[in-house]
């Protein structure tokens, strides 16, 4: 255990320890659905490299602050122990105080809530009312009165902002509006992300049932939390090629089928595998979302260029 840092600027490597509580390797997946929304603008003539990146350093930076709050909360909630399973946590191993993780999570909103102002200012309320409800998701998924992860809702809450309100939120900074084609193309990268929390409950079901924390995967079981995975892969790879045949997505767009036998690898490491041994899979289904959508970006940036 390492001694609490009581600030954040306490010791000299103690970005070290700040690296570890955002955990960066979640991150990819949150770049997903803005990757999605923002080539899909593209592919029909909207684009602005600015209002992109702001969009991408939002979804980042909400990650970052869930992560945050995550870390914090499971730990005063006493859901996070020394027998946990997955990377270390930084609140509950001491490595930083419970007031700094919080101090760090609530600059991370500030700073994601000043860009959110700017495109507010570009594209009207409609995207402030978004964001301000992201960073209550983000906050409220452990803390809170009634943290939704505690109570089933976890996969819920995933699906809706790391799909559909990344993508055609996304897609309407660049644009002005959404298409049906931008909510369609936001179930995959959706889903993908919700298989990314599924592995993460897998791999703490034991602990999670200690704690009394009821996520959907303690009220389902592991087999059937499988089969959620399954599934939620599943419908994700089969959304372009029925987008394809009903004429509304190029061929070029199969190009997102590169990423498919990193989707087997890390479905057959799901059959198999429990506990500690997940941590694996959580990191492959976060690059896995990540490459879905860029293969998926590359294939349609090459129609349109084509044409």
């Amino acid at each position: 255990m390492g001694l609490p840092v009581d600030s954040l600027t306490a010791a000299p490597a103690n970005w070290r320890v700040w690296w570890l509580a955002i955990r960066p390797k979640t991150l990819p997946a949150a770049a997903a659905g803005v990757i999605m929304g923002g080539v899909l603008a593209w592919s029909e003539g909207h684009w602005s490299t600015m209002l992109w990146l702001i969009a991408l350093s939002i979804a980042c930076l909400l990650q970052i602050a869930s992560n945050l709050a995550n870390d914090v909360y499971d730990a005063e909630r006493g859901t996070d122990t020394a027998d946990r399973k997955g990377p270390t946590r930084v609140t509950q191993s001491g490595l930083l105080s419970a007031r700094a993780v919080k101090i760090g999570m609530t600059a991370t909103l500030v700073v994601a809530l000043g860009l959110g102002l700017y495109l507010t200012y570009r594209r009207g309320w409609i995207v402030l009312a978004v964001g301000l409800a992201a960073m209550a998701a983000a906050v409220l998924y452990t803390g809170g009165p009634f943290p939704y992860g505690y109570h089933g809702l976890g996969d819920l809450f995933v699906y809706l902002f790391f799909g559909q309100a990344a993508v055609t939120g996304t897609y309407f900074v660049m644009a002005g509006r959404t298409t049906p084609l931008a909510w369609i193309m936001a179930i995959p990268p959706g889903l993908i992300i919700t298989a990314l929390l599924v592995v993460n409950n897998l791999r703490d079901i034991d602990e999670d049932k200690a704690a009394g924390k009821k996520t959907l995967t303690v009220r389902i079981g592991p087999l059937w939390t499988k089969i959620e995975y399954w599934l939620c892969l599943t419908i994700a790879f089969l959304v372009p090629p029925a987008l394809i045949v009903a004429g509304y997505l190029p061929l070029p767009t199969l190009t997102y089928l590169l990423a498919a036998p990193l989707a087997i690898q890390v479905s057959r490491g799901i059959a198999v595998k429990s506990g500690p041994a997940l941590n694996a899979a959580l990191a492959m289904t976060a690059r896995l979302a990540f490459f879905y959508s860029l293969f998926f970006a590359a294939g349609l940036l090459a129609a349109g260029l084509l044409k």
